[in-house]
């Protein structure tokens, strides 16, 4: 399997036009709209999602509360196309996001529903999917991840190596969901290499996505000069998605890429956070961001579609990324200076 399985599809009215994402962007086309990632299972995933996970946790007391906010700040992201919706039990606001997609009117066939599962110990994942359905309120998800490798059993006392036999048997019951249809697509989120390669021995259903923590100051890549994480993605078949893309912009500043962003925004007439976004779409990555700025949320779906980055200047803002690392999630499971 090799990294043309995944391809993007852009959809132009009644035209459709199939492009390969290489490591240095979209093959040469010019990009008119947000377009879909083909996954290797044949089902489409848009290439731009809103999240419900960092601002839009619920934490604390009020975690069982029914927040109203939350719902209306999702209803403005669908108001304003975004159809690709990202949540997560973890995050606690399912029943928010279900509540958004019943009020907003619009048939559940356009839009792209994740959820994952947080392989709670001692329950099985048919349990826990059962449960994010009925608090969304909804029959089937476009796609169910498994949210993290840190649940199963260390195979050694230091290190994240996990038993490899733990991350299949739980694959297996995720592989069971997918042959029932109510998950019509399956994947995984932070998985390493090494998780990957476990759960691949033995997959009917191989993962189509991995969901990671990805911007310049985290690309994953292996410090012996090796091809990295999604490298490794694409020689599988397996789609990148994105959390966290902003990061150099709102989290890690100032930073080696400030000058790359802010001359690139001057070029195109865009503000640096679209150069940031527009840098993981330009690899073929899908990308899941946030906000509760109605204006920011229009800006991104109206003018990410309207420029794209040279493979020059993907690998310029690449190379300068290369000088800081910045990892701002699951920060207990890797050393410091741990770049995978």
């Amino acid at each position: 399997m090799n990294s043309t399985l995944i391809k993007v599809t852009i959809k132009m009215g009644s035209e459709t036009t199939e492009v390969t994402p290489s490591i240095s962007g979209i093959d040469s086309k010019q990009l008119e709209c947000i377009p879909h990632l083909k996954l290797s299972d044949g089902n489409e995933m848009p290439m731009l999602g809103y999240g419900l996970g960092t601002a839009n946790y619920k934490r604390g007391p009020n975690r069982d509360k029914f927040d109203e906010k939350l719902i209306n700040d999702t209803l403005k992201a669908i108001k304003n196309g975004y159809y690709h919706l990202d949540c997560a039990e973890a995050y606690g606001n399912e029943p928010e996001l279900g509540a958004a997609i019943a009020r907003s009117g619009i048939p559940r066939s356009k839009f792209f529903i994740t959820t994952k599962t947080s392989c709670r110990p001692g329950e099985s994942i048919e349990s826990a999917f059962s449960r994010s359905l009925e608090k969304l309120g909804l029959d089937y998800v476009d796609l169910y991840l498994i949210h993290s490798p840190f649940w199963a059993q260390p195979a050694a006392e230091k290190g994240l190596a996990q038993a490899p036999a733990d991350l299949q048997a739980k694959w297996a019951e995720m592989e069971a969901l997918k042959d029932s249809g109510r998950a019509r697509s399956i994947g995984v989120s932070n998985y390493l290499r090494e998780h990957l390669e476990a759960v691949l021995q033995t997959a009917r259903h191989p993962p189509v996505v991995n969901q990671i923590e990805y911007h310049p100051y985290l690309q994953h890549e292996e410090q012996d000069g090796g091809g990295g994480l999604v490298q490794f993605h694409r020689e599988k078949g397996i789609a990148t998605v994105a959390y966290a893309a902003l990061t150099a912009v709102v989290r890690a500043a100032p930073g080696p890429v400030d000058g790359v962003y802010e001359r690139l925004a001057g070029k195109y007439g865009v503000t640096i956070a679209d150069v940031a976004l527009r840098w993981c779409l330009d690899q073929g990555i899908v990308t899941v961001t946030t906000s509760s700025n109605e204006e920011r949320l229009k800006h991104w779906i109206r003018r990410l579609p309207l420029f794209k980055l040279t493979p020059e200047e993907v690998d310029e803002i690449a190379k300068c990324g290369r000088e800081k690392h910045y990892r701002g999630f699951w920060t207990a499971k890797f050393a410091e200076g741990d770049w995978r």
